[in-house]
């Protein structure tokens, strides 16, 4: 299932400003964000990749297993929430494989809950529905736009949906404008891997979505988009 819309691309700075506040290949992230949830996140800077995967072991050097390979390893930005975790000390690391045929393993890391706190802090500030700022909110410093895992811009300035156990789910995407105002859905998405390419949002700017599993909201984000530059010739 692919919907096209008009082409835009994804404002230099922007770009910039999450590249630099988020570990890039082969450095990686691991945030345990409680609730059973470890959010293992990454940029990709070093251009065409076959294959990304990630992988976890009870041990730092042993016994690895790959828990998922990325729908869309070329994405900027990307990473996934690890649900399944035995326990929250596990180890993790990523194997990737480069556009020339050269592969090489990450070092392994564990999750750092210190991140996640002002992560979670960050998403509560950014939140639409938040009409004041939290009180501890101030002891961050230049918060970063924490990209989605599951809705956001990859490298070719498209927007990619990643929901890797969507053939077992019955997802559907609600779309708004920065105000709030409903765009589209889309419904009974079965696509691990599924992109929205020239899209045409009508307008630049920010663009909220929410990720529901049946009924039960999962997520509510968003993604930015810029005006269109030199499509027509």
């Amino acid at each position: 299932m692919k919907i096209c819309f008009l082409f835009f691309c994804l404002v230099g700075c922007t770009v910039f400003n999450t590249v630099q506040a988020q570990d890039t290949l082969p450095r990686f992230s691991v945030n345990n964000l409680g609730n059973n949830r470890i959010v293992i996140g990454w940029v990709n800077g070093l251009g065409v990749m076959r294959q990304i995967s990630i992988q976890r072991s009870f041990d730092s050097a042993k016994n690895y297993k790959t828990i998922l390979s990325v729908a869309d390893p070329n994405a900027v930005q990307n990473g996934y929430a690890d649900t399944k975790a035995p326990n929250e000390h596990m180890w993790y690391r990523l194997f990737y494989v480069q556009g020339n045929g050269s592969y090489a393993f990450t070092t392994a890391r564990r999750p750092d809950t210190t991140r996640a706190v002002a992560v979670a802090k960050t998403v509560e500030a950014t939140s639409p529905e938040t009409t004041a700022p939290k009180k501890d909110s101030a002891v961050i410093k230049n918060p970063a736009f924490v990209p989605s895992f599951y809705v956001y811009t990859n490298n070719a300035n498209e927007v990619f949906i990643n929901l890797p156990d969507a053939d077992k789910k019955n997802y559907s995407l609600k779309f708004f404008d920065e105000a709030n105002n409903f765009l589209f859905d889309i419904k009974g998405i079965k696509e691990t891997g599924l992109t929205l390419d020239k899209t045409n949002f009508y307008h630049a700017g920010w663009f909220w979505f929410e990720l529901y599993n049946e009924d039960k909201l999962v997520e509510r984000h968003k993604f930015y988009l810029a005006r269109a530059v030199n499509v027509l010739k």
